[in-house]
């Protein structure tokens, strides 16, 4: 692994995303209450416009990260959201809040950034390591922002904002001095309308034989996650009358364990297995974890479970590793521009269904069906994973495989959509 200060400050990064997320995550609710006569109404439409932006942008701003380089890109997005927080704890209406949010969105390319900055100073070998690190930094961010939101909102409901925008420019801060440019942006790149248009940037990617057997995958992930996530508290309310307190303790036990496993156990497992199996196995004790989630009717069903949950969380860094490794340097952030993209779709449009879907199961006496569904997305996950084939490039021969040409650029791929062929 090279350049190992600059990955520790990708780790700090991604557990200050975290942790500012985390804080404002109990009193969020307060807040939109004081400011909106419609407070979910006002939640919703913030929710869906960071969404929907963060869709529209990110093809773009991986774009820019490969032609400028990842520094200015990734300070950029972390200011935008520093400033996100501060509209948040001073802001009197929601439409400040919605233009500030949505603002967000427009510059939400950290992940997009990190992924791609994680490729460039990691050797192909321990990139599953260190995504593996970067998933764990996230867990413990949402381990420690809530108790520390929850705290702060005691004292003032607008402090956790407070707080959460002062870590973001921090970081900004701490980044500006810090932060080595882990690739000299590439100024030929080009920045083609077609290319910063987020349904063609994405279709560039689709079309790839490989690397859009990967990205659907990846997707069928994002549905089945966000389904999860969105239903979850109410799943853990309705199924076993839990306070939320209790909730808040079980959530942060399993976000603890997944951290632990992450940082500790990926990298061992996909040295084991390989990349595609790790990926492929991970993929399926989530599926199993989601599956049993729709019959669990006592707490210790819920907590074994959960143990599967967490071993299936191997899965995403291996397959986040895979993606990296046939994808050439001069691309990384354009194709993880998309990949964010299509992750934002599923943000935006599943905790919607979602939520109607589990009305409907309520309405029946069974809250664990809309894990059927999120079952179902991560079963087609796990099979587009397992019918994928692995490629080795010359950068990196030791996958197996055929040894192909690396693939070619997203610029001239973009002005030959019919012939993929060429491209993992």
């Amino acid at each position: 692994m090279r350049r190992a200060p600059a990955l520790s400050f990708l780790l700090v990064t991604v557990f200050i995303d975290m942790l500012g997320l985390g804080l404002i995550v109990p009193i969020t609710a307060a807040l939109m209450t004081a400011v909106a006569h419609n407070a979910p109404l006002w939640s919703g439409l913030l929710g869906s416009a960071y969404g929907l932006l963060q869709f529209v942008a990110s093809p773009l701003l991986g774009r820019l990260a490969d032609r400028y380089g990842r520094r200015p890109v990734l300070l950029v997005s972390l200011a935008a959201l520093g400033i996100d927080w501060l509209a948040h704890a001073v802001a009197g209406s929601p439409w400040t809040l919605l233009v500030f949010h949505a603002l967000a969105g427009v510059c939400a390319g950290s992940k997009t950034v990190v992924n791609a900055y994680v490729a460039d100073v990691t050797e192909p070998a321990a990139r599953a390591r260190a995504y593996g690190l970067i998933g764990s930094a996230y867990g413990l961010g949402f381990v420690a922002g809530p108790v520390t939101g929850g705290l702060l909102g005691g004292i003032d409901v607008r402090l956790p904002f407070f707080a959460a925008a002062a870590l973001s420019l921090a970081n900004v801060a701490y980044g500006w001095f810090v932060l080595p440019e882990s690739r000299p942006g590439d100024r030929t790149t080009p920045l083609t309308p077609r290319m910063a248009n987020p349904l063609s940037a994405i279709a560039v990617v689709l079309r790839r034989p490989v690397l859009g057997r990967l990205a659907r995958a990846g997707f069928g992930a994002d549905v089945a996650r966000m389904t999860q996530q969105s239903t979850w508290t109410y799943f853990l309310t309705y199924q076993f009358a839990w306070s939320t307190a209790h909730i808040g303790v079980v959530m942060a036990a399993a976000a603890l364990a997944g951290a632990i496993f992450q940082a500790r156990a990926v990298g061992p497992v996909v040295r084991r297995l390989g990349g595609k199996r790790a990926a492929v196995a991970g993929s399926l004790l989530g599926t199993a974890w989601l599956a049993g989630l729709a019959f669990a009717s006592e707490p210790w069903m819920l907590y074994s479970l959960q143990v599967v949950g967490v071993l299936g969380g191997a899965g995403g860094p291996a397959a986040q590793s895979w993606i990296s490794r046939i994808t050439r340097p001069d691309e990384q952030g354009t194709v993880q521009g998309a990949l964010t993209g299509l992750g934002a779709v599923a943000e935006t449009v599943v905790p919607v269904a979602a939520g109607a879907v589990l009305g409907w199961s309520l309405a029946y006496q069974a809250p664990g069906l809309i894990f059927i569904g999120a079952a179902a997305a991560a079963a087609v996950s796990t099979l587009l994973l397992a019918a994928t084939p692995v490629v080795a490039t010359e950068e990196n021969p030791a996958d197996g495989g055929p040894v192909l040409r690396p693939a070619v650029g997203l610029g001239r791929l973009a002005s030959h959509l019919d012939d993929p062929s060429d491209a993992p």
